[in-house]
């Protein structure tokens, strides 16, 4: 190969790089190889000191939710056919992975509300994201009224992505029912204000109440944003296209995937038909092949399309496929009935644990408001000492707010999910009494 290419030895290769950043003769110091079954052995020592949900009872929501998964969702996505989550280049050949992708596609439009929705997007963060930069297309303006409700890390994902685009994103604040100051979004709306943004449940788990603002923002030409980053809650909340949502974007990893230290996960975007064309992503269609018999397509937009920056509507060009066939598997296999029997569930422990909590002495539940698997517990002391305590006696106990939200202190977002047992949440309460 070298003389191939009429070059003399391999270093001749990194000539153009300077001696200065060459390691040299120096050692790294790096241990002596394994055998595969050392290697084995001290990879499963080190997998021991992971704290699982074998070990411990969490109550750890804040945008990645522990779930029930029925065991067919692994057998069927390790699968040959579609055991590869990359974009087909020849897509009607895969007839599979297109059929997957329109049956995702309609069930997030039952589940928005919406009439479109795409193949999938890589995390409800970045799903966030491109709803701000679609909204921008739609109507042409640049300020955008971003609740402080929404996740915060989507909110930074948001202005990354926006910040070379002379975007103004406006930060509403929240009221002492820790839900958004519609107030202060009426009060705030100019004729350059392209969209609203909310999350329901919020991140506090507030259950937001928006359906007042649609007139208003109809008549100032403004989109309304809704993020789901809880996507069971809407197996029981009213679809937010119902509330007039313009685009609904989330999170889907609670229907059907692990927490999995945070990925993948499988964002979602849907919208009304009269936006498809400023939708990003892709699209699957559905027709009929020249004998008559159903066929699956991409509709509109090519996967060569987004590669070409001046005539992209997105930097994302492909999608989430496997988790979004977990996704479809979850979903088909509850069922309507099953999906919000599982939403229910939520609701009801979660309550449980919040009125057990609500009368343990110097606690208190900081919002009075209706929530769906998540609350927010005002604690006597600091709650990272709080959380830390509760480590020691294999509870993961929550989130500590004051991480992204500076004012409230000694507040613990805990969330609540069908697999924490009564026994679990009654032990939660007693530690904390005893805290």
């Amino acid at each position: 190969m070298l003389a191939e290419i009429g070059v003399q030895n391999i270093d001749a290769l990194f000539e153009s790089i300077p001696d200065s950043l060459k390691l040299g003769d120096t050692l790294l110091g790096l241990p002596e190889s394994l055998s595969e079954s050392d290697l084995t052995g001290y990879l499963k020592r080190l997998q021991k000191k992971n704290a699982t949900a074998e070990d411990c009872s969490i109550f750890l929501g804040a945008g990645a939710y522990r779930h029930f998964s029925p065991v067919l969702i692994d057998h069927l996505i390790s699968r040959g056919e579609f055991a590869t989550s990359y974009t087909p280049y020849q897509p009607e050949v895969s007839q599979g992975t297109l059929q997957a992708i329109y049956e995702f596609q309609t069930m997030i439009c039952l589940l928005t509300g919406m009439e479109i929705a795409n193949a999938s997007m890589y995390d409800g963060a970045s799903a966030l994201a491109e709803a701000v930069v679609m909204s921008n297309r739609v109507n042409r303006r640049t300020e955008f009224l971003v609740s402080r409700g929404v996740h915060p890390e989507y909110r930074k994902v948001t202005e990354t992505y926006t910040r070379g685009s002379n975007f103004n994103l406006k930060e509403i604040p929240f009221d002492e029912k820790g839900k958004t100051d519609i107030s202060a979004i009426t009060d705030n709306l100019t004729e350059n204000t392209s969209a609203v943004v909310l999350q329901s449940p919020n991140f506090l788990g507030t259950v937001e109440e928006y359906a007042s603002l649609k007139e208003k923002l109809i008549e100032n030409g403004t989109l309304l944003i809704v993020a789901v980053a809880e996507a069971l809650s809407l197996g029981i909340l009213q679809a937010p296209g119902a509330h007039g949502a313009d685009i609904v974007v989330g999170e889907g990893q609670s229907l059907g995937l692990p927490v999995s230290y945070g990925g993948p996960y499988v964002g979602f975007f849907a919208t009304q038909e009269k936006f498809l064309r400023q939708m990003p992503g892709r699209l699957a269609g559905e027709t009929v092949d020249q004998n008559g018999k159903r066929a699956y397509v991409l509709t509109l937009s090519t996967r060569e399309q987004h590669i070409r920056r001046e005539r992209a509507t997105s930097n994302i060009c492909t999608n989430q496929g496997l988790c979004a066939l977990a996704t479809a598997i979850f979903m088909s296999t509850l069922g309507k009935q099953g999906f919000r029997e599982m939403a229910v569930l939520n609701l009801r422990k979660a309550d449980y644990l919040k009125n057990r909590l609500a009368h343990v002495a110097n606690y208190k539940i900081r919002f009075a408001t209706d929530t769906f698997n998540e609350f927010v517990l005002e604690c006597p002391r600091p709650a990272k000492e709080v959380l830390h305590a509760l480590k020691q006696d294999g509870i993961i106990g929550g989130y500590d707010l004051e991480t992204y939200y500076p004012d409230l202190k000694k507040c613990l977002l805990i969330c609540v999910t069908e697999l924490n047992t009564r026994e679990e949440m009654d032990r939660l309460a007693e530690k904390l009494e005893a805290i």
